[in-house]
């Protein structure tokens, strides 16, 4: 699934008047937004879907924006996390910071304001990814072999991760040994695929350093789609489509427009879907709908 390279928001209220007001504004500016009601739908949205930036509501019941932000922290440690709150005191405002958060605004909303500290933030969290992804990049995915294509040294990373690929070869570099070779004598701007394991491996030449070759493998995540679901649970194809977008925590109406259908459709779909999955609402459909597309 792509959003056509669209930052992405993850916004939580327990107002849906608030959410569907956000919801507008923001994808009028061009953002892909994702809404959550609570903060344990907004940490399974995180998870499945890790967004650019969250909008998040201090005030909730259950379990208020403090507590969700020290929870979206752990699994979203670089992500700006800005604050909605009608708190004006000082303490609740260094609570929020406290909590992880990076800014706030105040209720009632100004979508211009907010789309404003959106665009900061996002920016700013992109550089410092951006350096990160430097750092990973010289790393953890690295290994180094001769012109025979035999090992030098590789990082503990790529050691465990051919092993893990490779399960049943009790020597695989020696197995790769001889294909790394003539990559090495041909056109190395192109990747090298190796496929003699179980899984497959995608090998990028960064650099020749004397007489060794400086490679890095390339991590591929496989994206799951709504085929997964209709393999793994008792509904129609196109339950499995209305499925996947609840999941991504799309409207009935997002997801009319987004297949094709009325909004009444999608609803009865939807009204199958709790049935044959035993639940009452869109929260539990999701959360068994996104434990499958994490697997």
């Amino acid at each position: 699934m792509t959003h056509e390279n669209r930052d992405v928001v993850l916004v939580v209220d327990d107002s849906p008047e608030s959410l569907g007001m956000l919801n507008v504004a923001l994808n009028s500016q061009g953002y892909t937004a994702l809404v959550a009601l609570s903060g344990m739908q907004a940490l399974a949205i995180a998870e499945k879907v890790p967004p650019d930036v969250v909008l998040l509501d201090a005030m909730m019941p259950e379990m208020d924006g403090f507590e969700t932000c020290r929870k979206l922290k752990l699994i979203l440690p670089n992500t700006p996390i800005i604050f909605m709150t009608g708190l004006t005191d000082v303490e609740d405002i260094v609570k929020g910071f406290d909590a992880g958060g990076v800014d706030y605004v105040t209720k009632p909303i100004s979508p211009d304001e907010v789309i404003v500290r959106i665009k900061r933030h996002i920016e700013t969290a992109k550089l410092a990814l951006s350096a990160q992804d430097a750092l990973d990049h010289a790393g953890k995915n690295m290994f180094c072999v001769s012109d025979l294509g035999r090992l030098s040294w590789a990082t503990p990373y790529v050691h465990a991760l051919i092993d893990q690929c490779s399960k049943g070869d009790a020597s695989p570099w020696a197995s790769m040994a001889g294909l790394i070779a003539i990559w090495l004598k041909t056109d190395t701007t192109e990747n090298l695929k190796i496929d003699c394991f179980s899984e497959s491996i995608e090998v990028f030449y960064e650099d020749k350093q004397e007489n060794m070759h400086l490679l890095r493998i390339v991590q591929k995540v496989q994206q799951k789609n709504p085929q997964d679901l209709k393999d793994n649970l008792p509904i129609t194809k196109r339950e499995s489509e209305v499925l996947y977008w609840v999941s991504y925590g799309k409207t009935s109406w997002e997801i009319s427009l987004i297949l094709a259908m009325s909004p009444r459709t999608v609803n009865k779909h939807l009204e199958q879907i709790y049935r044959k999955l035993g639940v009452d609402n869109r929260t539990s459909a999701a959360a068994i709908s996104i434990r499958i597309l994490e697997a």
